[in-house]
C-alpha cells in the first residue's frame, strides 16, 4: 500500500477495511511503500517467494507498479490475481465494472469475483512496461506532466492551472505511428492519442467507450487537430463517451502498434507521468486476474 495515497486518507481507512477483510477469513500481509517503485520491487520479490494473490492499495499509480511487479516474471507461468483498495484515490480501471468504488473493491475480494485481464506491454528504447488501463500522448499526457513537474501540491487547483496552460501553448502535434492494419506510418498532427485497454481515465473520463479488459485487443483512440473551442464544445462528450463521433476522431481495436518516433515524448500511463521513446506497443491476452 503506498500511505500517502489521496494526501494521507488511505492510511486513515485501511484499518476498516481490512477488519472487513479479516472478518471474512481473508489473511492479509501489508507492506508498505515509501517511494517511487518499492511497490514494483516489492511485488517482485513477493511473486518469487510463491506469493499470487495481491491488492493494490491506493490510486492508479500503485497499481501500475503491482502491474510492473507481476510482468515480466510471471509470463508463461501460474498468473498472478490483483485485487484493489481505492482508500482515499480514485482508481479508473475499477470504473469500468462499478461506480461504487472501495464498496465495490471490498465486495469484490470478499466474494471472490475474479475475471481474467489483458495486459499491455509497451517496449521503449531504454526497455519495456506494462499497464491495464491506458497509455496516453499528446494534450491529456501534456495536463498530466505540467500537473506532475509543477503543480503536485496544488491539489484540484494544479490540475484546472494545468488545463488552462495546455490549453494555452495548445501543442497539436504529430506521433508517427502504425497500426496493425496500416501499410505506412500515420505523421498527421493530433491532439491526442490513447491506447488503451479499459474505458476510463481520470476517474469518470470516459476516453475509450469501445474498450474491454479482456477482448486480446488495444482500444486505439485518436482525435485529430481539434481547435481550442471545439474542443471546450465537446469537452462533455469526453465524459460520455461520444467523443468518438466527432469527425476527427477515430478509433479501432488493434494487437500491435509501431512507432516511429524521432525523440522521447511525455506520456501518460496508468496514472503515472513518464518521457519514453516508444517503439512498440502489444497485447498479452488474460494475462493477469483481476478480482474485480
Amino acid at each position: 500500500m503506498n500511505p500517502a495515497a489521496g494526501g494521507g486518507k488511505s492510511y486513515k481507512l485501511l484499518g476498516p477495511a481490512l477488519d472487513r477483510l479479516r472478518g471474512g477469513g481473508i489473511d492479509v500481509e501489508i507492506a508498505n511503500t515509501s517511494a517511487s517503485g518499492d511497490a514494483t520491487r516489492i511485488t517482485r520479490e513477493a511473486y518469487g517467494r510463491g506469493i499470487r494473490n495481491f491488492i493494490a492499495v491506493g490510486g492508479d499509480g500503485t497499481s501500475y507498479e503491482v502491474v510492473n511487479g507481476l510482468f515480466p516474471e510471471s509470463i508463461g507461468k501460474e498468473p498472478a490475481r490483483l485485487g484493489f483498495l481505492p482508500l482515499g484515490t480514485g482508481n479508473s480501471f475499477l470504473r469500468d465494472f462499478s461506480n461504487k468504488g472501495v464498496e465495490y473493491a471490498l465486495e469484490s475480494i470478499l466474494a471472490d469475483r475474479a475475471r481474467t485481464c489483458d495486459v499491455l506491454r509497451l517496449r521503449h528504447r531504454a526497455g519495456t512496461i506494462y499497464y491495464i488501463n491506458l497509455l496516453s500522448l499528446g494534450f491529456s499526457a501534456d495536463v498530466a506532466t505540467l500537473r506532475a513537474r509543477r503543480f503536485a501540491h496544488w491539489g484540484e487547483l494544479g490540475y484546472f492551472t494545468s488545463i488552462f496552460l495546455t490549453l494555452a501553448r495548445f501543442n497539436r502535434r504529430p506521433f508517427p505511428l502504425r497500426v496493425e492494419s496500416q501499410d505506412n506510418f500515420d505523421d498527421r498532427r493530433c491532439l491526442f492519442i490513447t491506447f488503451n485497454n479499459s474505458k476510463f481515465t481520470g476517474g469518470t473520463m470516459m476516453i475509450a467507450p469501445n474498450a474491454e479488459v479482456n477482448d486480446g485487443l488495444i482500444e486505439y483512440v485518436r482525435w485529430g487537430p481539434i481547435g481550442r473551442l471545439g474542443l471546450i464544445r465537446n469537452l462533455p462528450g469526453l465524459y460520455d463517451g461520444t467523443h468518438i463521433e466527432h469527425p476527427l476522431a477515430e478509433r479501432k481495436g488493434v494487437k500491435r502498434v509501431e512507432f516511429k518516433l524521432d525523440r522521447p515524448v511525455d506520456v501518460m500511463v496508468d496514472g503515472e507521468v513518464l518521457s519514453l521513446h516508444c517503439e512498440e506497443l502489444d497485447v498479452l491476452p488474460g494475462a493477469l486476474t483481476v478480482v474485480a
